[in-house]
């Protein structure tokens, strides 16, 4: 989700909730401590030199629990980092405390965000030279044996 994105849902909304990946929601005390942008310049292991940029919303609660961060205030926090930071439309990624702190994508279900799961990839697949998955072939599946094991079958 994009940073145009989550303000025209806020505007939308009288209250805002955040979804863990597993169904239970962020506490509704939550505070949003920061929003920023974060750029990532690196090389994958294919040598070659990669740049990304994201919004970052952290997501944190604590014992205040007569807080309530409302959609208006959100979206006023939103326009001042893009102001302030000069930061694009660009794509969210929250930051949640769990065992350690979580990165998450973010997402919508017409009700509630929802904190999607990330997950980390090889860039570079072409140089690396990652094999690829044998076909699985069940023994009891085979009739004629002879059929199936040709030495370009790839059951061997």
């Amino acid at each position: 989700m994009k940073l145009s994105e989550i303000k025209s849902k806020l505007n939308q909304l009288k209250t805002i909730a955040f979804q863990l990946p597993n169904g239970t929601l962020v506490p509704s005390h939550f505070h949003v401590t920061e929003v920023g942008k974060i750029s990532k310049h690196f090389i994958d292991c294919g040598g070659t030199v990669r740049q990304e940029e994201v919004a970052n919303f952290q997501l944190w609660e604590a014992n205040d629990y007569d807080h309530r961060l409302h959609p208006e205030k959100l979206v006023n926090i939103i326009e001042l980092s893009e102001k302030i930071l000069k930061i694009d439309d660009l794509e969210i990624e929250v930051e949640y405390q769990g065992d350690t702190i979580g990165k998450y994508s973010l997402d919508f279900d017409g009700n509630n965000f929802l904190l999607t799961t990330k997950q980390t990839a090889c860039l570079a697949q072409e140089a690396c030279v990652i094999p690829k998955e044998k076909p699985r072939i069940k023994l009891s599946e085979l009739q004629n044996s002879t059929a199936y094991c040709t030495p370009d079958s790839g059951c061997c």
